[in-house]
C-alpha cells in the first residue's frame, strides 16, 4: 500500500549478439550495428502489444529500459515536471498552514480544506504534462459518505491522478515519506496513514486507523496489490481493504486506472513520456464477506483493462 492499468510488454529485451546483428545490417561498426538493434526492438515492441494478457498498466514500458535508452525530450519532462510539483507545493502549503488548526477543530476526519489545496496542487503538476479523462464520476459516493476506495497502481503518477478527482480519501504511505519537507508535512495535515512495511504491529495499527476514520465519516484509499506493479500485470489483491470494508459495512468503490504507467513507468521516476490517462469509476460494492469483496473488485478492474486496453 503505497503512496498507496494494451498488454504488458516483455520484461527484458536481450540485445543481439553481433552476429545477429551483422545479419541485419550490411554494416557492423559499433554504433551503426546498435541502430539495427534498436530497429529491432521497435518492431518487437510493436508485436508484443499485440497479445492479450493479464495486465495492470496501459502502455508500460519495458521493465530492464536504462535511463540513458529513453529519449531526451522524456528527461527533459521529468526535470520540469518536479520542477513545476516543487513550485506549485511550495506555493500552496502556506494555505494548508494557515487552515491546519480550524481543519482539526472543525473537520478532524475528513479534512475537506487539505484535500481541496492537495487537489489544486495535483492539478497544477498534472496539467502542463498530461490530459485526464473521466469516466464513471457518478458513481463516487458524496463527499461526506465513508466509502474503501481500491484501484490498481502502476505508477508515482497514480497518486496525483486520483487527488485531482477531490474526494478526502486517506491514502496509506511508507512512514519515510513523512521526512521529506513539505511533501510530508502537508501529507500529515490531509491525515495520510503511515505503515511500516513488514511490521505485523505497523500493519495492525494502520488497519485500526482505518476504521476508526470510517467511523468518523471518513473515507480510506488501498492500493490492494501493495506496491506499483513493475511487469505490467495485475496483481493478487491483499485483503486488508475488503476486511476493512465488510467490518465497518461500508462500500468497496473499485477505480482502473490507464496510462499512468507509460508516462512515468514504475523504478522510472525521472521520466515523463507524453500520453493521456483515463480513469474509471466503477460501482460501488456492497458485501459482507471480505473475500467475495476481494474477488469481485480484482475482477471488475481486470476486466476493464482487458477490454480498454
Amino acid at each position: 500500500m503505497e503512496l498507496s492499468s494494451l498488454s504488458p510488454l516483455p520484461l527484458c529485451y536481450p540485445k543481439p549478439s553481433s552476429s545477429s546483428t551483422v545479419s541485419f545490417l550490411p554494416f557492423s561498426d559499433r554504433t551503426r550495428a546498435y541502430f539495427g538493434y534498436s530497429v529491432r526492438k521497435r518492431a518487437t515492441l510493436r508485436n508484443s502489444c499485440n497479445s492479450k494478457s493479464e495486465l495492470a498498466g496501459a502502455g508500460t514500458p519495458d521493465a530492464s529500459y536504462s535511463l540513458s535508452e529513453v529519449k531526451l525530450s522524456s528527461k527533459v519532462r521529468g526535470v520540469c515536471f518536479y520542477a513545476v510539483t516543487a513550485m506549485a507545493a511550495i506555493s500552496l502549503i502556506g494555505f494548508m498552514i494557515v487552515a491546519h488548526p480550524f481543519v482539526l477543530l472543525f473537520d478532524r476526519y475528513r479534512r475537506k480544506a487539505q484535500h481541496f489545496v492537495a487537489k489544486l496542487w495535483a492539478a497544477a503538476t498534472v496539467a502542463p504534462f498530461f490530459k485526464i479523462e473521466y469516466e464513471g464520476l457518478e458513481n463516487l459516493p458524496s463527499h461526506d459518505a465513508p466509502a474503501v476506495y481500491v484501484s490498481n497502481h502502476q505508477s508515482f503518477l497514480d497518486i496525483y491522478t486520483l487527488l485531482t478527482l477531490g474526494r478526502s480519501f486517506k491514502f496509506i504511505s511508507k512512514t519515510a515519506i513523512f521526512l521529506f519537507p513539505i511533501i510530508g508535512w502537508a501529507m500529515s495535515m490531509m491525515g495520510t496513514i503511515p505503515l511500516k512495511r513488514m511490521d505485523s504491529r505497523s500493519q495492525l495499527e494502520c488497519l485500526k486507523r482505518c476504521m476508526d476514520l470510517i467511523g468518523n465519516g471518513a473515507s480510506v484509499f488501498f492500493f490492494p496489490e501493495g506496491t506499483r506493479s513493475k511487469d505490467g500485470k495485475l496483481g493478487d489483491f491483499k485483503k486488508g481493504a475488503f476486511s476493512v470494508a465488510a467490518k465497518t459495512r461500508v462500500p468497496i468503490v473499485p477505480i482502473t486506472l490507464i496510462g499512468t504507467g507509460g508516462i512515468m513507468p514504475a523504478g522510472m521516476e525521472g521520466v515523463v513520456n507524453s500520453g493521456s490517462v483515463k480513469v474509471i469509476i466503477h460501482k460501488p460494492i456492497k458485501e459482507t464477506d471480505p473475500e467475495i469483496l476481494r474477488q469481485i473488485a480484482r475482477n471488475t478492474i481486470l476486466d476493464t483493462l482487458k477490454l480498454r486496453c
